[in-house]
């Protein structure tokens, strides 16, 4: 009841705004120098043969000259399409890579190659030739500016067949095909060959034998369930007649005699053999059965087998980077699918948006009131020992808590160890607003580019996650897996929440049981609580006695001591050396962080304080970085409903800026000191407060030089 009452106050305060403030700027390049600018605090490597990505110390991602360090990838998520302006020309390509490197990206996902380079085709593999030119330059201009790549195997599912105009929507049927006929898989294996296999021109080697290119998604969420989940329709059956042969044969070969099969299948239906090839897929893939049970496990044999094939043929055009596939989807059955891979991938998403459509919802609700589950429900499904990639993640606009997802993503993944973060956008920055594209015209979901709330938690994920700001936890809690006797009647059984919420304290993954000794884990069955786990580590000293977490309270203390969720109270709080943070729908009180105290704001919010000199050092440094992130919304943004969740109308530019404010001081005195907006350009604007000694003041986003998230506090 309590928790109840203390959540309504939460949502009240939440909703709490005053103005909307148009922004002001239109041009977003950074300017060398500017404290948006990370090129020097943050520099990219030249990328050669010494610094090739590689598996190194307990499997993260490493150089190759130095394995055993490791690197964190913060990855610019390009998703372009006609809609949103397509692959850049070669002047503006060049002042884009320059602006990412500027950023702080170090890596980019290209993420629908396919379906930009077929756009407008009518013939199979007959490639739009101005498009393939601007892929080859951007990729080489990524490279000079020290930015590794990632890059789909197969994004659409109209793959490189000509004559279709709908390569962006889930039409098609390959992803599904490329498992189970020749044919298909010769497509797939025809279009590496001729994207990847094609040699680039201006860098003078095929992607597939650049060091550059580090990891290949063979196919981006392509599992054999999850595609069955994509095509469902009303009054179709749940699974693809193209599964019913192949899987028929599995079954023969597995029971031998559909006699064998009628003792384990109590739904066995009179008619069904394997004599005729009539045994019969699931007919509801929500309904619990032993059909259900071994419809998983010829999945995962089919999906691994796959999966091997696809790789071989990456290695035969000379590839030596890393492979994954089967990147979304965290059940059992998937994560027994991707044992084998040598790297993982996984997409997660928080308050998933359908579409841009009117009549679109949300669901308005915090991330840290659920514990982070996008994430904690992604880190169950790590393999431990080799690499792991988010290529795909986001709290969605125009959810108004999203600003979370600035500080939650990139602290949680810094604490399990994981090696790239790519946050799903059609690009993560433009050059300027007012690009004349339709997807350019206002803010939409699954485009962050043009918000200045996700844009602010980028800026902050190059700091916390990439610069290192947040350290990985020395705790390891594996979750023991056996292989197929784990798959239970349940097609969509995934790892409990009350074992997962395990990685706001530590790291957490998958293990094969014979290799767990006598390391504390998880084991199967699954008849542990994350209570039990917790009392273990404290009873062997691997949690401090300060650590302050309490399940039942809903309060997650890292057992680094850096991060703090408190889940009631609808705040996550991260103090480190270099910076400190604090994310919240409700202030009671004032939020201690360390060096910054939080005394009080007008509505929810984010706020941080980050140092931007040499040393990272928030005691010491006399430049530091604040961000204020509220929410925005477009100019004439309407809605169906009062609270906001069903979209009528997008807008248009500009965009609009919640207007608020926040009072802060630091445990540090100056002979002076000032704070200065930042615009979202990274231009330094006149100075809103200043003072000598003791640093205390109201900051407020409605500058004079317009609405900002930015501020930079200097100390002399």
């Amino acid at each position: 009841m309590l928790a109840a009452a203390a959540l309504f106050a939460f949502c009240s305060f939440a909703r709490a705004s005053g103005e909307w403030l148009p922004v002001r700027e239109t041009s977003l390049e950074l300017q060398a120098g500017s404290p948006l600018d990370f090129s020097s605090l943050l520099p990219n490597t030249m990328i050669d043969d010494d610094h090739r990505l590689v598996p190194g110390r307990d499997g993260r991602l490493g150089f190759a000259i130095s394995p055993e360090k490791p690197v964190r990838m913060l990855c610019a998520s390009l998703a372009w399409s006609p809609a949103s302006g397509g692959f850049p020309d070669h002047s503006t390509a060049d002042r884009y890579a320059r602006q990412l490197a500027m950023h702080g990206y170090n890596i980019a996902r290209l993420h629908f190659v396919d379906a930009s380079l077929m756009f407008g085709r009518d013939k199979d593999f007959d490639y739009d030739p101005e498009t393939l030119d601007r892929l080859h330059y951007l990729l080489a201009a990524l490279k000079r500016n020290g930015i590794y790549w990632i890059v789909d195997g197969l994004t659409s599912s109209r793959g490189a067949y000509g004559g279709f105009d709908d390569r962006w929507d889930v039409g098609g049927n390959l992803k599904l095909a490329l498992h189970l006929d020749d044919e298909a898989f010769g497509h797939w294996k025809r279009m590496q060959e001729t994207i990847l296999g094609r040699v680039n021109p201006y860098t003078g080697v095929a992607p597939t034998r650049d060091d550059a290119l580090a990891l290949v998604i063979l196919a981006n969420e392509n599992g054999l369930e999850f595609d069955s989940v994509v095509h469902d329709r009303p009054g179709k059956p749940p699974y693809d007649p193209l599964l019913a042969k192949p899987f028929n044969d599995w079954l023969a070969k597995r029971y031998g005699s559909t006699e064998a099969l009628a003792k384990v299948w109590p739904d066995l239906r009179g008619g069904e053999n394997f004599e005729t090839g009539t045994i019969e897929l699931p007919s509801d893939r929500y309904a619990d059965s032993p059909r259900l049970r071994d419809l998983q496990a010829f999945f995962v044999e089919t999906e691994r087998a796959t999966a091997a094939r696809m790789s071989e043929v990456l290695r035969g055009l000379g590839y030596r980077g890393l492979i994954s596939t089967y990147n979304n989807w965290p059940t059992i059955q998937t994560a027994l699918s991707r044992r084998d891979l040598e790297a993982v991938t996984m997409n997660t998403y928080h308050d998933w948006v359908s579409g841009y459509a009117p009549g679109s919802t949300t669901v308005q609700t915090s991330s840290i009131a659920d514990g982070v589950n996008y994430i904690r429900m992604i880190a169950a499904a790590r393999w431990l020992g080799r690499p792991f990639v988010v290529s795909e993640y986001d709290h969605l606009f125009w959810n108004r808590y999203r600003y979370e997802a600035g500080l939650a993503m990139p602290a949680y993944a810094a604490l399990q160890g994981w090696d790239v973060l790519c946050r799903h956008a059609h690009g993560p920055i433009v050059l300027s607003y007012g690009e004349p594209f339709l997807h350019k015209r206002a803010m939409l979901p699954y485009a962050i580019a043009l918000d200045p709330i996700a844009r602010a938690g980028e800026t902050l994920a190059a700091l916390v996650f990439r610069r290192g700001d947040v350290a990985t936890s020395d705790v390891t809690i594996p979750f023991s897996m056996r292989g197929e006797l784990d798959l239970s009647d349940d097609m969509q059984a995934r790892e409990q929440n009350n074992l997962t919420d395990l990685a706001l304290i530590g790291r957490i993954g998958l293990r094969d049981a014979n290799r767990l000794g006598q390391t504390l884990a998880v084991t199967q069955p699954r008849h542990q609580s994350s209570q039990e786990i917790l009392g273990r580590l404290r009873e062997d000293g691997e949690l401090s006695a300060t650590n302050r977490t309490s399940i039942d309270a809903g309060i997650y203390h890292s057992s680094t001591r850096e991060i703090l969720l408190n889940r009631f109270a609808g705040q996550l709080r991260v103090s480190t050396t270099a910076t400190e943070a604090a994310a919240f729908s409700s202030l009671r009180e004032p939020i201690e962080l360390g060096v910054l105290r939080v005394e009080q704001a007008d509505g929810n919010g984010l706020v941080v304080l980050s140092a931007l000199d040499a040393e990272a050092s928030l005691a010491r440094s006399r430049r530091l970085l604040l961000i204020f992130a509220t929410d925005a919304q477009n100019t004439d943004m309407t809605f169906r409903d009062r609270e906001e969740k069903v979209i009528e109308d997008f807008g248009r530019l500009p965009v609009r800026i919640r207007e608020g404010y926040v009072d802060l001081s630091l445990a540090r005195r100056a002979a002076a000191w000032s704070v200065s907006p930042v615009g979202l350009d990274g231009s330094v604007h006149s100075p809103i407060a200043t003072g000598t000694g003791a640093v205390s003041f109201r900051l407020s986003n409605a500058a004079p030089s317009g609405p900002t998230t930015y501020f930079l506090l200097e100390l002399r």
